[in-house]
């Protein structure tokens, strides 16, 4: 009897390894996915008997980070050390022979210890993968045991944050810059100044916070909803301290990302020059500040037309969105200005790189402008155009002496780029092809693909508001940043790739996270993954499900995302089945097929089912459902036209 006992048991314990094993061994689902993965037989057991071995103050740091996301994500720790103990360790192993700029790692999973090897960059994002390697089955995490290989397809990995048209809390910032780092982005480009508002703090020109920070009234609705503009009434503002920048730059630098900032100049300027209307070219000759007494905010503050803002509203910072004519001066007040702001910015940001902008600069002001117009005449400049470069090219150089160098978006281009600069190519493809020709280094940031403010349907009606624009999931994620028109020679100048949040129409962070994810984890594969190792249908179907299940439990409001739908045809019958599969794990379906709104109160799908049958002169009918999540997270409704 004891025998017979112990066999059950045994048999038992054997049929639960097995089955764990095989479970274990179907979820590979990391994002964005590795550059070689060899499964292992077993599995690791994660509990908090094992530790982390981290003998150096960077791999510390990247422990403690990563027993957060543990925390939120399975409930419990692992103590660090330094020093090598008898038991289940993740063992992190910092090569010197790395350059520092080396991101590739090795991660090696037995059952009884994990390594990982790489520079420290490469411990980090090993660290990431090997949190999303966990798979929780019964309460207990297993870590599949497998040999991982990796290195990202591009050094440059971006996200863009635009705060100058909403303001977001540094709280806020730090969320966003967590789930960037767990999806290995390297670089935050903070958009920091605009015409509806400046967000940093500069000691030596405090105006720019305390008067070009806040806006008086913001627009409601699309730009184009009313004629004239309704306005909310509601003041809306903030600036981020140095003190504070210098908090989430030292944050991110800890998870491996870089923060870029962004200065808009010479255009994108009104909330600066409402502070300081001194250092701004103004609509007709004879408007220049005269004899060292500025003018005041509310001569040069003025709307799309040229005209000044309508007085009751009491305002010199807009708050309506589109181009705005205001534009810096080109003259030496103004540069010196410029410098000024810009040396306390490079005091804030370590970055390599700063931002200037470029983007969007009218130049009637200019035109009209006998100081401008001087200057052209002065440097042998053809027109408007020459002077925009002639201007960048000033800053440029400046920053260049400072140790940094320049980014701007590609209107940068026109008039002749500035000797070193790099290109941000948002408005299609057609200026980062030209700079690469030109030996510039590039980063792609298409508006057809990478403008993550667009709307994620193309039933717009079904989305919140948005600025326009439509792109899917899939968009993004077939998005390759190589132009094939270029050489492999000229292709090298193509760093990497970059989603844009610019947020008129994004004033919540609910509404940041909805249009951020799950697009960025379709980016974060684009930017990491080579072009050959990508397949939409097995991201969305095998990996993309559990990350969205781990977004919901770190309190991310991302977009539920349409279910895949598939028809087929029964042998028998002859009639269309229709099979719907969330792509949210247990998940329910509500649908109707009669053509009436969808929602909980409608069919619960419980399985491929036959649509009704249609005569030959009838229309095609429309499936309608939504997906509501286990946390209670309901879709917006989707629609689909059953073939017949």
């Amino acid at each position: 009897m004891l025998i017979k006992k112990i066999t059950i048991a045994f048999l038992a314990l054997f049929i639960f390894k097995s089955l764990h094993a095989q479970e274990a061994e179907q979820e590979l689902s990391v994002i964005p996915k590795p550059a070689e993965i060899t499964k292992k037989e077993g599995n690791f057991l994660l509990t908090e008997s094992a530790y982390i071995l981290a003998k150096t103050d960077h791999s510390r740091k990247s422990a403690d980070i990563f027993n957060n996301f543990l925390l939120k994500l399975h409930g419990f720790t692992l103590p660090v050390s330094a020093l090598e103990q008898d038991r289940p360790s993740i063992s992190l192993s910092v090569l010197p022979e790395k350059n520092e700029t080396d991101e590739s790692y090795h991660l090696e999973v037995n059952q009884d210890n994990i390594t990982i090897s790489g520079s420290e960059k490469g411990i980090f994002y090993g660290l990431q993968t090997s949190l999303q390697l966990i798979n929780k089955i019964d309460g207990t995490c297993l870590i599949p045991a497998v040999s991982i290989k990796d290195k990202p397809a591009f050094d440059y990995r971006g996200i863009m944050l635009d705060v100058g048209r909403h303001f977001f809390e540094v709280a806020e910032i730090k969320k966003m810059i967590d789930l960037m780092a767990y999806f290995k982005f390297n670089k935050m480009h903070w958009h920091l100044t605009e015409d509806q508002g400046w967000r940093l703090e500069i000691k030596k020109y405090p105006k720019l916070t305390e008067i070009g920070a806040w806006r008086d009234s913001t627009i409601i609705g699309q730009y184009w909803d009313y004629d004239p503009f309704i306005y909310d009434g509601q003041k809306h503002g903030g600036y981020y301290t140095q003190e504070e920048a210098k908090e989430i730059v030292r944050y991110a630098s800890d998870r491996m990302i870089t923060v870029i900032p962004e200065i808009e100049l010479p255009g994108h300027s009104s909330a600066a020059l409402a502070a300081y209307p001194e250092f701004g070219s103004f609509k007709m000759d004879g408007h220049e500040p005269k004899d060292g007494k500025p003018l005041t905010g509310s001569v040069m503050a003025m709307n799309e037309k040229g005209e000044p803002y309508d007085n009751d509203l009491n305002t010199t910072v807009p708050g309506f969105w589109g181009v705005h004519p205001n534009i810096y001066g080109a003259k030496e007040e103004t540069f010196k200005f410029l410098e000024d702001v810009l040396t306390e910015v490079m005091e804030i940001f370590p970055s390599e790189y700063i931002h200037i902008g470029g983007d969007e600069a009218p130049k009637d002001h200019w035109k009209t402008s006998s100081i401008s117009q001087d200057l052209i005449k002065k440097e042998n400049l053809n027109d408007e155009h020459e002077l925009q470069s002639y201007f960048i090219t000033r800053i440029e150089t400046f920053l260049n002496e400072n140790g940094r160098k320049l980014i701007g978006w590609d209107e940068i281009l026109e008039g002749g780029l500035a000797p070193n600069a790099t290109v941000m190519s948002w408005r299609g493809e057609k200026g980062g092809i030209a700079a690469a020709r030109m030996n510039h280094d590039v980063i792609m940031t298409p508006n057809s693909h990478m403008y993550f403010d667009h709307y994620q349907a193309e039933d717009k009606s079904t989305e919140p508001l948005a600025i326009g624009g439509f792109l899917p999931l899939d968009k993004v994620y077939d998005y390759s940043p190589r132009p094939e028109a270029l050489t492999p020679e000229q292709q090298n100048h193509i760093l990497g790739v970059q989603a844009n949040l610019w947020t008129e129409y994004i004033a919540t962070n609910h509404k940041l996270e909805y249009h951020l994810f799950p697009r960025a984890l379709a980016l974060a594969e684009v930017a990491w993954t080579e072009k050959l190792q990508k397949d939409y249908l097995e991201f969305t179907s095998h990996r993309l499900p559990k990350r969205l299940a781990e977004l919901a439990q770190l309190q991310v409001f991302y977009r539920v995302p349409e279910a895949k739908v598939s028809f087929s045809t029964d042998d028998q019958s002859g009639r269309k089945l229709v099979t719907i599969q969330p792509l949210v794990k247990d998940s329910k379906v509500y649908f109707t097929v009669d053509g009436h709104k969808a929602d909980q109160t409608a069919n619960l799908y419980t399985g491929t089912f036959p649509a009704p049958i249609v005569g030959p002169e009838q229309d095609s009918l429309t499936l309608r459902y939504i997906v509501i999540t286990p946390d209670g997270r309901s879709s917006n409704e989707f629609s689909i036209s059953i073939p017949k």
